[in-house]
């Protein structure tokens, strides 16, 4: 069977970031017939028609990956009830070319790490958004987490065992669900 690239993005910034840490955990864990990379949006400027032309280095190389990636799997805090917003932008910068072609069809997983109910008007939204960016999410398993709990440890590794079985089964279904699609 075909190797799956898979691109791992996260929202939150922070280093300690256990958002970070669900896609670091989901990268060294992948299954057999994945391959997993991960996007660095530290650098990744706010979106701007101006400067779309001339994208910087940042973007550019967000954009090779995306290219490269079979399936997505989005990583977002809550922020105010919704996503975070360098996700946002990430997505809005791959969007804005031709034909949506970075982003439109490819399967999607999501997960997030939050305050009291870990991440889900965050995930919820994000839906919302993969819906006109023409992804096709995952329906289940679900996979929201209290950051502020003892499944992190304090540099924002993911610790605990049943969410780590979680984020496997979560990996398998996304695998399945981009052979189906490719197969369509």
């Amino acid at each position: 069977m075909k190797r799956i690239n898979v691109l791992g993005i996260g929202g939150s910034l922070r280093k300690k970031s256990t958002n970070s840490g669900l896609l670091r955990w989901a990268q060294q864990h992948a299954p057999e017939g994945m391959t997993f990379a991960l996007a660095d949006l530290s650098e990744v400027p706010f979106y701007n028609a101006d400067i779309e032309g001339d994208k910087p280095e940042p973007v550019q190389i967000l954009f090779k990956q995306a290219e490269q990636a079979d399936a997505l799997l989005l990583a977002t805090a809550e922020y105010n009830y919704s996503m975070a917003p360098a996700l946002k932008n990430a997505l809005d910068w791959m969007s804005r070319e031709p034909d949506n072609h970075l982003l439109a069809g490819k399967p999607v997983a999501i997960l997030s790490s939050g305050g009291g109910q870990g991440g889900a008007r965050a995930q919820y939204h994000l839906r919302q958004v993969c819906v006109f960016l023409n992804l096709h999410p995952i329906n289940k398993p679900e996979i929201f987490c209290n950051a502020f709990s003892d499944s992190f440890a304090a540099d924002g590794s993911l610790v605990n065992d049943k969410t780590q079985e979680l984020i496997m089964s979560q990996l398998s279904a996304l695998r399945d669900w981009q052979r189906k699609l490719s197969r369509d």
